[in-house]
């Protein structure tokens, strides 16, 4: 029987990563990273499509990379969704089961999450679904915990979480996939796919924040008994920093990426000023991200604290500065269940989570994993719009 293969493509702000992996001989071990690629994400800008033809020509050489190391064809990959254009919208519905009451099926859970949609079409505009995230449900107005299904009432309620992208990037975003001649079978919010990997379930239950900082993007996800309750795209990354100290001492942008991320030895640059722009620049961004915590009330109130991943979570002290800002346990992340590539450090969490997704959605446990949590938000497009369920 032919090895069962799963492939994700992240499409970043500074690069286009691709990982091919693939289960692990033995249960309950980590996948087999098979090969990766990555190539300068060009004509794109802050997540979205700005040149289609360069963007499209980016993702071949990643996929011809990871082909190559891989030494297997690729066709079809899950896709993840970041950049500037996802947005969260907040939405509640009820529906009625039976005036005499009924037993919640699946079918009605479903009918109260599109009249969730339904409902906040007003704030939905030239944007696309992907993800619509139960935060509560409620029977007869009785909060439940777990899953409202086979409960009895007359009326059932929920409080949505509704993640969306403008749907000119969404499909921009697609096309090029299309063009580099790769059949999508899912796509993702880019956070959710780095949260598979990069956070515990015991984080998640505590509560946490992860932050993926990229070169133009901080892609924030916050968990609170497990479920996700805020995703956040901000339009700053490491790149700032890079720019601050090639701008300040008047140096190339290698040398200055090289001084962030503290290397360059006998550099000209004095120490004690690159350290103080580069802990100003720092606390700047961890002062956004704190007032977005503060604005969906989870200001240092995460016990779990904050996860630091992707490229720009390598700058000097990143994690002591998050720690000081924030108020919160901070942590640079690592790639949970110890991806086996040398290459597959936490600035591949969001490739190795669509991996990981694929995998659990087509394992015999799929009714008890991640599947169970995945469904199609949209009849239109089958496999692309997904909603996580409790």
């Amino acid at each position: 029987m032919a090895q069962r293969i799963y492939t994700g493509i992240d499409i970043g702000t500074s690069h286009i990563k691709v990982m091919v992996a693939a289960p692990s001989e033995s249960p309950g071990a980590p996948m087999q990273v098979l090969g990766t690629g990555i190539a300068t994400a060009r004509g794109l800008r802050h997540g979205y499509v700005v040149d289609a033809v360069e963007a499209t020509r980016s993702v071949r050489e990643a996929l011809a990379r990871a082909k190559a190391a891989a030494k297997t064809p690729i066709t079809a990959a899950r896709i993840a969704i970041g950049g500037v254009g996802l947005e969260e919208v907040r939405s509640s519905a009820d529906i009625t089961l039976t005036a005499s009451g009924g037993v919640v099926t699946p079918r009605d859970v479903e009918r109260a999450l599109r009249e969730s949609e339904k409902r906040a079409s007003g704030k939905l505009v030239n944007r696309s679904v992907i993800h619509t995230i139960p935060l509560e449900f409620r029977i007869d107005g009785n909060k439940v915990h777990g899953k409202p299904t086979g409960m009895q009432g007359t009326k059932l309620a929920v409080d949505t979480l509704i993640i969306s992208i403008l749907t000119q990037h969404y499909e921009d975003l697609l096309e090029i996939i299309d063009g580099a001649g790769i059949e999508v079978e899912g796509v993702i919010a880019s956070p959710l796919a780095a949260a598979l990997v990069a956070l515990s379930k015991q984080q998640r239950t505590a509560g946490v924040c992860l932050a993926n900082i990229g070169a133009e993007t901080v892609s924030l996800i916050v968990y609170d008994d497990d479920i996700p309750v805020s995703i956040k795209v901000l339009s700053s990354g490491s790149a700032d920093v890079t720019n601050a100290i090639a701008l300040s001492f008047q140096i190339p942008m290698s040398e200055a990426e090289s001084l962030k991320r503290g290397g360059v030895i006998g550099s000209e640059v004095p120490v004690r000023k690159l350290e103080t722009l580069v802990t100003g620049q720092l606390k700047d961004l961890f002062t956004t991200i704190n007032t977005h915590l503060k604005s969906i009330g989870r200001a240092r109130l995460l016990p779990a604290g904050i996860v630091l991943i992707g490229g720009g979570a390598s700058a000097q002290n990143a994690a002591e500065i998050a720690r000081t800002i924030l108020k919160l346990p901070a942590a640079v992340g690592v790639l949970g269940g110890g991806a086996r590539s040398a290459s597959s450090d936490a600035s591949w969490a969001v490739a190795y989570g669509l991996c990981q997704w694929a995998y659990r959605e087509d394992s015999a446990e799929r009714r008890t994993t991640l599947s169970e949590v995945l469904r199609n938000a949209s009849d239109s497009v089958k496999k692309t719009f997904r909603s996580l369920l409790p």
